[in-house]
């Protein structure tokens, strides 16, 4: 990755599987279809390039047609654009090969980028055999990257003395739940974090802390919450279906948080669950 004063929406980190993904994405969870189609289309306007969506948002469709008209309209190759889509249960191996199968026409994109298991329910054996399935499509390059969400220390663990390393891990990663033990165990094995509530829901903006690290830069305390995501190295979905939203939470680059904000960030952990938790899954 490029130095954090050098960072724009243009950068873009290496996986441990050689491909590289950018430092910024865009989310899609709980939009849909038209909503989908119309901010996937303005945040690829704008220059985001990491597009994530799910089984279980029900909106591939409409995300792979909003990246495929603007492929087509502005002549931008495919492998520009990294599409990320998740299994939505592990529920065996028969299962999740037609699921990918599913999400693969359904895009409309040809291959998937980074196709995770959204989450560690149904246990090991389905887990593995959930990881079996995308390795096997990975192998006819329907997938390029395999990762995972939602997965504890645990879970990592698991997977690891069974010889499957994940590109990433997708997780509710924040000031407010800075899971560290998962970070811990992430970074120094290779294992990209995803932040998919980087803005905790706004159910923080108005924290004093938040409130005085944005006024100290001139700030949204959405932009601070970005921010720190990007200099703790993690990559940042955030979602909007705002086009005014869409460019601040853009406009990320041009500025740094201190030493002493990140530490105060970093103090604000209280295990904050912005939607679901199912790191504590069997």
């Amino acid at each position: 990755m490029a130095t954090i004063d050098a960072l724009s929406l243009q950068s873009r980190v290496k996986l441990n599987d050689g491909y590289d993904i950018p430092i910024l994405g865009f989310g899609t969870y709980e939009m849909d279809g038209r909503d989908a189609y119309r901010a996937v289309t303005y945040a690829l306007e704008l220059g985001y390039r990491l597009i994530d969506s799910a089984e279980w948002y029900y909106n591939e469709m409409e995300c792979g047609r909003a990246i495929l008209d603007f492929m087509q309209r502005t002549e931008t190759p495919r492998e520009d654009i990294c599409y990320t889509t998740k299994l939505m249960s592990n529920r065996g191996i028969q299962h999740a090969r037609a699921a990918i199968r599913k999400s693969i026409k359904a895009c409309g994109l040809g291959y998937i980028d980074i196709y995770l298991l959204h989450s560690p329910m149904g246990g090991f054996e389905m887990r593995k055999e959930s990881w079996m399935a995308a390795l096997e499509a990975k192998e006819e390059g329907l997938i390029r990257s395999i990762g995972v969400s939602n997965f504890s220390q645990r879970h990592l663990k698991e997977f690891a003395g069974a010889g499957f390393v994940p590109v990433l891990n997708q997780i509710d990663l924040h000031p407010f739940m800075t899971r560290r033990q998962i970070v811990e165990y992430c970074q120094p094995n290779g294992i990209l974090l995803e932040a998919w509530a980087p803005l905790v829901r706004g159910l923080r903006f108005k924290h004093p802390v938040i409130q005085k690290i944005a006024r100290a830069h001139d700030r949204k305390p959405s932009q601070v919450l970005l921010r720190y995501s990007l200099q703790k190295g993690y990559i940042p979905l955030p979602k909007s279906v705002s086009p005014s939203r869409i460019v601040e939470n853009s406009q990320i680059f041009d500025f740094e948080l201190t030493e002493n904000d990140m530490d105060a960030l970093d103090n604000l952990d209280e295990y904050l669950v912005t939607d679901w938790d199912p790191t504590d899954a069997e």
